[in-house]
């Protein structure tokens, strides 16, 4: 006696549509970390120091630059 497990057939799609293809995941990369860590440091500066300020706020411009620059590029 066999116990073969039989799957079920796949379900019709509605005319038009395609079976979708799997989303291919994006490489891990330091900028979001980098942009977290210049929000907090640009809003910790906000209520000490007007240096710490100026350094997250570049931080923050750098990681998001490099960030978006990363996704461009990523697409192409």
């Amino acid at each position: 006696m066999s116990t073969k497990i039989l799957k079920p057939p796949p379900p019709e799609l509605p005319p038009g549509w395609k079976t979708a293809r799997p989303e291919k995941l994006s490489e891990p990369c330091i900028w979001p970390a980098a942009l977290a860590l210049g929000i907090t440091l640009l809003l910790w500066g906000l209520v000490t120091s007007l240096i710490i300020t100026g350094v997250g706020g570049i931080l923050f411009v750098v990681a998001l630059a490099g960030w978006i620059r990363d996704i461009r590029y990523e697409r192409a």
